[in-house]
């Protein structure tokens, strides 16, 4: 058997393969198995077509992986509510984790929300507090800087 219809076979089905996905995950096998037919068709040993094929899909991931990644991976939707880090707020509802009570509003952009202490400790109403992290829909305090 000529060995550039193991390789046509090989394009096809990874192509077959690779628009199954919704990542790219054999696109390099592709090109692996396009530079192995080329081999092929100018006379080159299976064993150099096989060198070939590896040689190509190892450069091919190598090279281009980390960017494909970077583009694919934008599914991450930010929602400004991180820019609360670190910023001042007033609690205007006493903290209390134990009664999971308590409310600040934040200074910068005058948004009240549902907060709780990040020691446990109970917070008084006016008391001005820094934002240290947030869990889910609820900011995660401290008092003082």
């Amino acid at each position: 058997m000529k060995e550039y219809i193991v390789w046509a076979v090989a394009i096809v089905v990874f192509g077959i393969l690779e628009g199954m996905t919704t990542q790219l995950v054999s696109i390099w096998f592709v090109l692996g198995a396009i530079a192995a037919l080329v081999a092929s068709l100018c006379s080159a040993s299976f064993a150099v077509q096989v060198i070939i094929f590896i040689a190509v899909t190892v450069i091919a991931l190598v090279a281009t992986r980390p960017i494909v990644k970077k583009k694919i991976n934008r599914n991450f939707e930010k929602t400004n509510a991180d820019r609360c880090i670190g910023e001042e707020a007033v609690v205007c509802e006493e903290i209390n984790n134990l009664e999971a009570k308590g409310q600040v509003k934040v200074k910068t952009d005058g948004k009240v929300w549902t907060a709780r202490s990040s020691d446990g400790s109970i917070i008084p109403e006016n008391t001005v507090v820094t934002v240290e992290r947030i869990d889910g829909v609820k900011l995660i305090v401290k008092i003082g800087s």
